[in-house]
């Protein structure tokens, strides 16, 4: 039988797994992500796309969105954008903004009528819950808008804005124990 000798097995068996997962990396970064960031730098209303990062089960994105930048379309655009790096995955959006406390104590005193409404599927709740929140202060506006998957949220004063999506529960159909 032949000796093998184990330092070129091991170098070559090193380097060809370098070259393989190598490969894979400089292929996402280079043929998915960076034109995924490009894309997105094109999209009225962002004012900042940060690196897209692909993991095994989503896509996640952090952008800084314009004070008057329209959540919903902007939201879909970066769904539509994303479409063929996420092949189905998970869109992780991460919504980078400046903190205003301000708008952050209305999310606040809103966020448990917030919360029943998105747990009961009251959906219709949340315009008029967001409405009273802010109609104490001056200057202030919300809006809501809704999709068939996430519910948004945005709002707005004089500084700046404060963009929310809230993910929907679709209903479940099920058979009845007694059917």
């Amino acid at each position: 039988m032949r000796n093998l000798r184990m330092l070129p097995i091991a170098v070559t068996v090193t380097i060809s797994a370098a070259a393989l997962f190598g490969g894979w990396t400089l292929y996402k970064e280079v043929a998915v992500a960076s034109p995924l960031t490009s894309a997105l730098q094109e999209v009225p209303g962002i004012v900042e796309a940060g690196k897209a990062q692909i993991g095994k089960d989503e896509v996640a994105v952090s952008v800084e969105l314009s004070k008057d930048a329209k959540l919903k379309e902007v939201y879909g655009s970066i769904l539509e954008e994303s479409a063929d790096a996420s092949n189905g995955k998970k869109l992780d959006l991460d919504i980078v903004s400046e903190e205003d406390p301000v708008l952050e104590d209305i999310w606040q005193s809103a966020l448990f009528e917030i919360a029943e409404a998105m747990e009961t599927k009251s959906y219709s709740d949340i315009p008029a819950t967001m409405e009273k929140a802010v109609a104490d202060h001056e200057g202030i506006t919300a809006e809501t808008a809704m999709d068939e998957t996430n519910v948004y949220v945005t709002i707005r004063s004089e500084k700046g804005a404060k963009f929310i999506v809230l993910p929907r529960t679709p209903n479940q159909l099920g058979v009845w124990g007694n059917a």
